[in-house]
């Protein structure tokens, strides 16, 4: 497959990263040709310093072969203007980052589709969706759904208190199998457990669980449950527009901004159950004064992670149970994941796990990455005569770095064991570490 990307942000890079290592024709293009040197990686792909909207560039990387075309400039109408371009110079398919809401309302989709656009995605928007799932289920660190909400992909934080802490995998061996630890992530290691491996207190243990029993889990892991009623929220970004446009209108927010213009600004834009103040949510006096003791959700999505980082760590100290941070520098991610500041959303990560999921056979019609654990979760469908209906589980060489999490069959969701055969048309959630995905599929098809 040809893929064409304009673009070599963060998003451009990590998604050609992604892509050459599954051996991909992958072209990188950007303006600034310093974004381009990968001369001490190993990565195979073709680079080009050009413009994404200029004809002859186009042409010079012959995007007339090419079967896709991802523009992920920080710039929306470069992006729309250079998918135009490129699919009416011969492009098979196109895919757009945006910042605009409107575009992606059902009702414009055969417009843009006219104009030469087959997808978009605006990470804003994403964003906001995952801390508002976040806010739901406070007690995880991440929270998927998979094969229409029957399966749950769950990410939590074992407590000491957890009947699971010191226990090894083969003594959790259950009668009636309610639950399927799938990963674990330690300090910045990631593991997909074997039956001799133990479950310590601290790990983020990922589970699949059936929709029925999601309930046992809090439990199962040490945690309590609560209602999020009191959220604040620090900085005055698009995420957090967003966010409290979805939170429910009973929710009680009160939004941060250090900028005195912008604070004015934002009560136009927002619900009336936002109360917006003029100040930095790392001022210890001022939070104190806004009662942050009786707040149950902090969340910092300013563009600056440290700030952020840092934001959390206070909130954390003051009692806030539930805490979310944005954070956009890839490199501090393990490092936040060790302070323990809660649930961690990068639109980065968020936005390529979206293309990526555009980018596969139509059989994976969900692919997931996990922020915390450098991982991907899909669903994918078995077809008659695959590898992985010819015998039981125990009896399948998987690939490395893969693992079987739940299934769906007739629309039952269920469990997977090593007795466990798997049928034709089955819906099966695998989790894959280090860019297995591609090696997986092979095995359904």
């Amino acid at each position: 497959m040809r893929i064409v990307i304009a673009g070599a942000g963060a998003v451009g890079t990590h998604l050609a990263k992604l892509l050459s290592v599954e051996n991909q024709d992958i072209v990188l293009m950007d303006t600034d040709k310093n974004k381009l040197n990968f001369s001490n990686t190993n990565l195979e792909m073709m680079t080009m310093a050009g413009s994404c909207t200029s004809l002859k560039d186009l042409t010079e990387v012959d995007i007339e072969e090419a079967d896709l075309f991802i523009a992920v400039t920080p710039d929306e109408s470069v992006n729309i203007t250079a998918c135009m371009l490129a699919s009416n110079m011969g492009a098979k398919k196109t895919f757009a980052r945006i910042d605009n809401y409107e575009y992606l309302l059902p009702k414009n989709k055969e417009f843009f589709g006219k104009l030469g656009i087959n997808s978009m995605v605006y990470p804003e928007m994403l964003a906001a969706k995952e801390i508002v799932s976040a806010l739901k289920r406070p007690w995880v660190r991440q929270w998927i759904e998979l094969c229409d909400g029957n399966i749950i992909l769950a990410g939590i934080k074992v407590r000491e208190n957890s009947e699971l802490v010191n226990k090894h995998l083969y003594e959790l061996g259950q009668e009636d199998k309610i639950f399927h630890i799938v990963a674990i992530k330690r300090k910045n290691i990631t593991i997909i457990p074997k039956g001799s491996d133990q479950v310590l207190a601290g790990d983020i243990v990922f589970f699949t669980v059936t929709k029925d029993n999601i309930g046992d889990l809090p439990k199962i892991a040490g945690k309590a449950t609560f209602d999020v009623k009191n959220v604040m929220i620090m900085g005055g970004s698009r995420i957090a527009i967003r966010t409290c446009q979805y939170l429910p209108d009973s929710t009680n927010i009160k939004l941060l901004e250090s900028d005195k213009e912008k604070s004015y600004q934002l009560l136009e834009k927002l619900p009336k159950n936002v109360t917006v103040y003029h100040s930095d949510g790392r001022n210890a006096e001022f939070l104190l004064q806004e009662g942050i003791k009786d707040i149950d959700a902090f969340i910092a999505v300013t563009g600056n992670s440290e700030a952020n980082i840092l934001a959390c760590m206070a909130a954390k100290r003051f009692g806030v149970r539930k805490t979310v941070a944005e954070i956009e520098n890839m490199d501090y991610i393990s490092m936040a994941e060790n302070l323990d500041i809660g649930s961690i959303i990068n639109k980065k990560l968020i936005t390529v796990s979206n293309i990526y999921r555009f980018l596969l056979s139509a059989d994976v019609s969900n692919v997931k990455s996990l922020t915390v654990a450098n991982a991907d979760v899909a669903e994918i469908i078995a077809r008659p005569n695959s590898r992985i209906t010819k015998k039981e589980v125990k009896n399948i060489i998987l690939p490395k770095n893969v693992t079987l999490g739940g299934l769906i069959r007739n629309g039952e969701p269920m469990m997977i064991d090593g007795e466990t055969m798997i049928e034709p048309y089955d819906h099966v959630v695998v989790l894959c570490l280090d860019d297995s995905l591609r090696e997986a599929e092979k095995l359904f098809h």
